[in-house]
């Protein structure tokens, strides 16, 4: 169940679950942490995405961080902000040049991720316009366009 009242971070959407629904909803921890498992087992393999992580073939500590994020966005624990502190995406992302085909290739991974989840097809959707609004935010080989043409 959707809380009606939603922040924008950067025009997207940050729908707000209470931490019990949450848990209810997704299975808590366990669910998250298969997404980002499933997700970095295509990284794994990806060879336009593999070489931007510092840490190469060990991603353990990315999936470990993807899943934190994932449940404090979705409205669980702020593990993710005790641990790092503020998410900071597009800043945390800076050093790394992100264009269509990094970002396409992150969907990829991503959306397969999603499509392999055990959610209803609602809750599917609103995964996947939230991954596809901040996978062309994360964007920066172009100015950001901060007023519509």
């Amino acid at each position: 169940m959707l809380v009606s009242k939603t922040k924008k971070h950067f025009g997207i959407k940050h729908y707000n679950f209470a931490v019990a629904a949450t848990v209810a909803i997704f299975g808590g921890a366990v669910f998250f942490n298969g997404i980002a498992a499933r997700f970095y087992e295509g990284i794994r393999t990806d060879a336009v995405l593999l070489p931007l992580y510092p840490d190469g073939e060990d991603l353990d500590g990315a999936t470990h961080r993807l899943a934190l994020f994932l449940a404090q966005y979705w409205g669980g624990p702020h593990t993710y902000n005790e641990e790092r502190g503020q998410p900071m995406l597009r800043a945390r992302h800076m050093p790394y040049r992100i264009s269509e085909l990094e970002r396409d290739h992150w969907l990829l991974h991503m959306l397969t991720a999603v499509s392999e989840a055990d959610i209803s097809d609602e809750t599917r959707g609103k995964f996947v316009d939230y991954f596809v609004k901040a996978a062309e935010h994360l964007r920066n080989d172009q100015p950001l366009r901060l007023v519509n043409p």
